[in-house]
């Protein structure tokens, strides 16, 4: 789809009649409904039609490649508008223009943090896609998780790792070397246990808990990482 789901639609809208878009994007909304619900294997053709109110033969017009294809269209849809807001907090939190003073560095992180994390309660049907991906990993099509890859895990790690070099280079970090690393090792701090008692979202956590998780998160992030004063 390339660029924001905006910027996609407005091409769109030159490209497709109303109507045609207004199906397009009827038949996508069923689908992620019914994907989150039922997961990639368990999902039929004949269901995802129906949930859209559609026929199976006005679905396959509009996606000639039947389930895996629609399957890819949602995935990277709503990994795209996750994306945006994943970025969008990274740069308000972390802007490599205005490095934040050593004393308020864990301040940031944690503001960052818990915006990542709070995205679960924000776009739950993303979720309950990302969470049938994990589960499913062996049945879904392995265009599609690289397109799921590609569409949103991607471009954020790579933001996020940019995002801590310039930290680095503010004398806040020690990136030991590989920034990739550093900001896996980040995400999975701040967020993997709350993902997972959550199951993505499903159950949300007490505002407490998870605000447990992601201070404690943070600090044993800054006990590896952060930058030991010379000498």
């Amino acid at each position: 789809m390339g660029g924001t789901n905006d910027a996609w639609m407005a091409a769109a809208r030159e490209q497709y009649s109303p109507r045609k878009l207004e199906k397009w994007v009827a038949m996508a909304g069923a689908a992620c409904t019914v994907f989150g619900r039922e997961g990639y294997a368990r999902a039929s053709v004949d269901a995802l039609a129906a949930e859209a109110g559609v026929s199976t033969r006005t679905l396959y017009n509009h996606f000639p490649g039947g389930k895996a294809q629609l399957f890819r269209t949602v995935v990277t849809w709503t990994s795209g508008e996750v994306k945006d807001a994943q970025l969008g907090l990274i740069k308000a939190a972390l802007d490599p223009e205005r490095p934040p003073r050593p004393e308020d560095l864990e301040r940031d992180l944690v503001l960052l943090a818990r915006g990542f994390v709070g995205l679960m309660e924000e776009y739950p049907n993303h979720f309950a896609l990302v969470r049938h991906i994990h589960a499913e990993a062996d049945h879904v099509p392995p265009e599609v998780l690289r397109a799921w890859r590609d569409a949103g895990p991607g471009p954020v790690g790579q933001a996020l790792a940019e995002a801590l070099e310039s930290l680095a280079a503010a004398g806040l970090l020690d990136l030991h070397g590989d920034p990739a690393l550093c900001a896996t090792h980040f995400t999975a701090l701040i967020s993997h246990t709350a993902t997972q008692q959550s199951h993505y979202g499903v159950l949300p956590l007490p505002k407490e808990e998870t605000e447990r998780l992601v201070t404690g998160g943070v600090a044993a992030f800054l006990r590896a990482y952060r930058a030991r004063p010379a000498g």
